[in-house]
């Protein structure tokens, strides 16, 4: 890990393709999520870089901003079918959350990573980076693992 990324891991009993599907869904990163922020989610499960959808989201689960309730469109930064999902939230400010997966003799061992290397001057200075904490990291890949077991 650097000064602009944080990570977790934690190995699932479960086939790389099965935690995938529930990756590529916009209704599974809502099922998933531990930091109380996702709401909802529209749209189909996504195929590639490039593909879309809209999160229902209220930052007063953090309580760091008095942002209450916003949408964002995620936009697929990195896809690689079975393996790697990435995405940003907000191209101007190019934050990006992703998911590595490897197959493992037990399942599948899943890296959550949140990176803000590229985002620039302006951002770092208006915004705490990592917006969700490490343990958020580890609590959403807890409830990915009893999502897909």
């Amino acid at each position: 890990m650097s000064e602009t990324r944080i990570e977790a891991r934690r190995e699932i009993a479960a086939p790389p393709e099965k935690v995938f599907d529930v990756l590529r869904d916009p209704r599974g990163h809502v099922t998933i999520d531990s930091s109380g922020m996702l709401q909802s989610a529209e749209g189909d499960p996504v195929n590639g870089v490039g593909d879309t959808f809209v999160v229902h989201m209220d930052r007063e689960a953090l309580g760091d901003m008095p942002l209450g309730k916003y949408d964002v469109t995620v936009t697929i930064t990195e896809y690689e079918a079975g393996k790697h999902i990435e995405w940003t939230v907000a191209a101007q400010i190019d934050h990006r959350y992703g998911y590595v997966l490897e197959p493992t003799e037990t399942g599948t061992g899943v890296t959550s990573y949140c990176d803000w290397s590229r985002t620039g001057e302006r951002y770092l200075n208006a915004v705490t980076f990592p917006v969700v904490p490490q343990t958020a990291l580890r609590a959403t890949l807890g409830i990915l693992a009893r999502t897909v077991e």
